[in-house]
């Protein structure tokens, strides 16, 4: 496994943006696909979006496509989510995971490390 940090969450009016970062561990990042979920109080996780390990290839929710960006940087072992538009249906707990599996993966279940989240909060 691998040790993920995001940041970047905060307050925002709907219209607005922001940029979360994923912080990870060790020598070995570009052999993880990456993931961003998000998961509101009551609801179940959801799949935002994924990149492959050398960030060329990427996946989206249908509900985000054209507002939210995922990329890389291995050089410097972090992953961003730029969501751009926000609503207040934006509105969760924000979480980046790792799989060491190739592939570009929609589930929980494909991901085996996890942030400890950062909350978005898309006020009206």
């Amino acid at each position: 496994q691998v040790e993920l940090v995001e940041s970047g969450g905060g307050l925002v009016q709907a219209g607005g943006s922001l940029r979360l970062s994923c912080a990870a561990s060790g020598r070995t990042f570009s052999n993880y696909v990456m993931g961003w979920f998000r998961q509101a109080p009551g609801k179940e996780r959801e799949f935002l979006a994924t990149v492959n390990r050398s960030g060329s290839n990427t996946r989206y929710v249908d509900f985000v496509e054209g507002r939210f960006t995922i990329s890389r940087d291995n050089a410097k072992n972090t992953v961003h989510l730029q969501m751009n538009s926000l609503k207040p249906e934006d509105t969760a707990v924000y979480y980046c995971a790792a799989t060491p599996r190739i592939g570009l993966f929609t589930r929980t279940r494909d991901y085996n490390s996890w942030g400890q989240g950062t909350q978005v909060t898309v006020s009206s």
